[in-house]
């Protein structure tokens, strides 16, 4: 069946994104991650990295765009010198990197308690999506340069989350408190606090959305959502059919992050205003509970995706998602395609236990 005439079931779709394009009504547990020039997908038992390799001299890989039909089909590349579709020679070869994967929710009963399973699911996201980004990373390396290694990754990692914690975690509570005597009672210092966090989240991911190294990482991104809603229709996996999906997904990271920041409302609220040294310790020590509290959330409005009160409730991370995400390239597709190709040669979403889908809520 071609890609032109192929369509989903008819049970498959649900109302549209934000942005007009179609998204499914349910879940597969499949999830994944923009890396540079590429995608990492996983699954329940797998997960794997699929990266464009650049050419010899040539640097990160890149095409130009050409015009191709409303419906997505067309060649799976940009446009080539003679105009004509580029090569894989051109474009250059796709690396593929798949490691097996056992969840973490697995070791123990206690980690599939809910609030629980979440946060265990998002720090095992967090170490696969950091080695992920170290296997695209050193793709794009020159034949002869040395591998970034260990010891520089785990600084990386360190300074990354000692920067996120302190921009939308301290810092806030910080400003917040400078005029704390002027605010009324700890409940509007605490939304006052969080509006100023939501505020420094926001100008954060519109600053680095304007950032050109980083435009192709958001356009992978948005291939890594349109292939997995494809998967979750029941569309064969071709750029061409992935295209037609939105770029967002009700269970990308971005709308989860969004929904911490409104949910440590309710959690920092009972602890009034102490002195600034327990002030910020609770924001801290307190962000695993947030995290574990956001992720059910997520998990309730996904199973009630179709019903009103949930699309508007999920509105705003879906329209945070149009700064994080760019349409990809049909070429970018194809890396996104191979990468949960690589995953499905392992095993059958499909035949996935309820245990095995524990913490696949917020992978997207």
């Amino acid at each position: 069946m071609s890609e032109r005439s192929e369509s989903p079931r008819p049970d498959a779709l649900g109302v549209c994104a934000p942005d007009g394009a179609p998204t499914p009504v349910k879940d597969a547990p499949i999830g994944g991650q923009a890396v540079l020039e590429g995608v990492m997908m996983r699954g329940v038992s797998t997960w794997a990295v699929a990266v464009r390799k650049p050419l010899p001299g040539h640097g990160v890989t890149s095409v130009p765009k050409v015009p191709r039909p409303p419906d997505g089909s067309g060649p799976i590349t940009g446009a080539s010198a003679n105009g004509s579709a580029p090569t894989e020679t051109e474009l250059g070869e796709i690396e593929v990197v798949c490691e097996p994967l056992v969840s973490w929710t697995k070791r123990h009963r206690v980690y599939r308690l809910p609030v629980i399973r979440g946060v265990v699911a998002l720090v095992q996201s967090l170490q696969i999506g950091f080695r992920a980004l170290g296997v695209s990373a050193n793709a794009q390396l020159d034949e002869g340069e040395k591998e970034i290694g260990g010891i520089t990754w785990a600084g990386t990692i360190a300074l990354s989350l000692a920067l996120g914690i302190g921009l939308f975690f301290l810092l806030p509570v910080g400003l917040t408190s400078l005029f704390r005597d002027s605010l009324p009672n700890s409940l509007v210092f605490v939304i006052v606090e969080k509006v100023i966090r939501i505020g420094i989240f926001i100008a954060y991911i519109w600053l680095i959305s304007r950032m050109r190294d980083l435009q192709r990482v958001f356009q992978y991104h948005g291939a890594e959502h349109k292939t997995i809603s494809c998967y979750e229709a029941g569309l064969t996996l071709t750029p061409g059919n992935a295209q037609r999906f939105s770029r967002l997904h009700p269970r990308c990271g971005t709308s989860f992050l969004l929904l911490v920041m409104i949910v440590a409302i309710v959690v920092f609220a009972p602890l009034g205003t102490p002195a600034w040294y327990w002030l910020f310790a609770s924001r801290i020590l307190g962000i695993p509970l947030v995290a574990g509290l956001a992720f059910e959330v997520l998990k309730w409005f996904g199973r009630n995706r179709e019903r009103p009160w949930a699309r508007a409730l999920m509105w705003p991370g879906l329209q945070l998602q149009k700064l994080t995400t760019r349409e990809p390239t049909l070429d970018q597709l194809a890396v996104a395609i191979v990468a949960l190709e690589a995953v499905l040669a392992v095993e059958n979403p499909a035949k996935a236990t309820e245990e095995d889908r524990v913490g696949m809520d917020v992978v997207a």
